[in-house]
């Protein structure tokens, strides 16, 4: 047969089949661990694909951008799915987009609405592994679609985890007091993980974690029965997170505002409490504060132990601390210098060519040292080892080792007369890490986003998104074809190669997998 009929015959037989994408990029830092790492390599940060709004109504407050924004999630056939913000103090939507070009393929409009706050939370939806979106709704609800890389209409299916015919019965009740406040995570199996707040109590709820199942079942746990009355909310903007064999969730539980609170391991299955650990200041002994305008989120090591960043108490200078625990959150080291507003990534020791210790993996946070909180404005992003100790030269405690670390190199004109060394903070709750490259990609305030070698030690490449601006953390990310993704003043930009990703082969899918043709492509010079 030749190739003309037999591709004809082929399209023709695809047409009732559905193929569902798988994801790539599944929500918050990456994955349901929240460890960051690309699965595929960066593309060179030559220039800007393409740019979307993440915000139609921002909100400035002088020259800072207060707000918090959501994670994109990828697919595997490079679909970016991008939650937006419409209104100027509410409303949400979420846009997919073609990750070779920006085109757009599809638009879902929520009823979401936020909880109280005052930072603005993020609205971060999850994809499962099979490529199915959940997308926070309103009173507690969550939508579901299929079919993400196409731009024909899909129907979207709305789940409540207390019962939908509660929720249609108690519409109006339910929207106003019942909020979910987390990025969504899904686990390896497609079950779905959030924290929601209620405002009092709503018809015999009040706030805690729920989960919806691959198959549609779901079931909750008020904070309250979770840490036997020790805490009432889930910590806002906390993704929780998943253990490696998918059978442990955790996630921060606390009694709102700036307070003390836990971090708790509950069954996957059953969201039955398995341990709780009160968060402590390691160097004052005192309760850690765990503020509501931070994103900090667990994160899963591939041993089992948890990271999480925490504020200090007393408060002196933002920077708090990233405690580390077994899996049963038994304490397993010493804290981290820097954890307030930030989810720690991974690193494999492999990256970091100088390293000569015994660990496997280490630590990548930020290292801010906020001029004007006592610090003196070199703001920094580290790398560090978890089983290893120091001296923390500003507090005087024990803790993880700095293997190496990198200042920012652009002067703050906020406080250059009275700390000439500072520089402009870097603007992430999480970066991504791509071992295929040997770097870390990271966002900064003075509008630019850096590669940060690690084994030079040195920022190898550079591109300016925007003029810069004080603005709330936010994620990073790699695409499915190693386009790089950072927020900057409201804007998503995909950021990649002037030459394109190389020529690669090209497959046409069968019946789910059968028949495979496949030819190079030529490249043209």
């Amino acid at each position: 047969m030749r190739l003309k009929p037999l591709l004809l015959a082929l399209s023709l037989s695809l047409l009732p089949t559905v193929v569902h994408a798988q994801a790539f990029w599944s929500g918050y830092a990456g994955n349901s661990q929240h460890t960051a790492l690309s699965s595929v390599a960066s593309q060179s940060l030559d220039q800007v694909i393409w740019q979307t709004s993440v915000d139609l109504n921002p909100q400035y407050s002088g020259t800072s951008l207060l707000i918090h924004y959501g994670s994109p999630v990828v697919t595997s056939n490079n679909t970016v799915i991008v939650p937006v913000k419409t209104g100027a103090t509410d409303g949400f939507r979420v846009d997919a987009h073609r990750g070779s070009d920006g085109g757009l393929l599809w638009s879902y409009t929520s009823d979401y609405s936020l909880p109280s706050h005052n930072w603005v939370p993020s609205y971060s939806p999850t994809l499962t592994p099979n490529g199915r979106i959940y997308m926070a709704g309103a009173g507690g609800t969550v939508y579901y679609r299929d079919n993400l890389d196409s731009g024909l209409a899909a129907p979207v299916t709305q789940v409540a985890f207390y019962g939908n015919s509660t929720y249609a019965a108690n519409q109006a009740i339910l929207n106003s007091g019942l909020k979910i406040c987390t990025p969504l995570t899904s686990d390896s199996f497609g079950n779905v993980y959030f924290g929601y707040q209620t405002t009092g109590t709503v018809l015999g709820m009040t706030s805690g974690i729920a989960r919806i199942s691959a198959s549609g079942a779901t079931t909750f746990i008020t904070a309250s029965s979770a840490t036997g009355g020790a805490a009432s909310e889930v910590l806002m903007n906390c993704a929780p997170a998943v253990s490696n064999d998918g059978s442990t969730i955790y996630v921060a539980m606390h009694n709102g505002g700036y307070s003390g609170g836990y971090l708790v391991a509950l069954n996957a299955n059953t969201l039955a409490t398995q341990a709780q650990v009160l968060l402590k200041d390691p160097k004052s002994g005192s309760d850690a504060i765990l503020p509501y305008d931070g994103t900090a989120s667990p994160m899963v090591a591939p041993d089992g132990k948890v990271f999480f960043g925490v504020l200090e108490n007393p408060f002196s200078s933002s920077k708090g601390w990233m405690l580390q625990f077994n899996a049963n959150l038994t304490s397993s080291g010493n804290a981290g210098a820097f954890g307030w507003d930030d989810t720690a990534s991974l690193v494999p020791a492999s990256m970091v060519p100088s390293y000569s210790g015994s660990s496997s993996y280490l630590l990548m946070t930020k290292y801010n040292n906020y001029a004007g909180l006592g610090g003196d404005g070199v703001n920094k992003l580290a790398i560090l080892d978890p089983n290893a100790t120091q001296l923390d030269t500003r507090t005087g405690a024990t803790v993880m080792k700095e293997v190496q670390s990198i200042a920012g190199v652009t002067p703050d004109p906020e406080y250059i007369a009275t700390h000439p060394d500072a520089v402009r903070e870097w603007c992430i709750n999480t970066a991504v890490v791509d071992p295929a490259t040997g770097s870390i990609l990271a966002n900064s305030e003075d509008g630019k986003l850096y590669r940060w070698d690690l084994k030079t030690n040195t920022f190898t490449q550079v591109i300016t998104l925007t003029a810069g601006i004080g603005e709330a953390y936010t994620p990073t990310l790699i695409g499915a074809d190693g386009k790089v993704y950072a927020i900057n003043n409201h804007t998503l930009f995909a950021v990649g190669s002037a030459a394109g990703p190389e020529p690669g082969t090209l497959a046409l899918l069968v019946a789910g997998g059968a028949f495979l043709i496949a030819r190079r492509r030529k490249t043209v010079r």
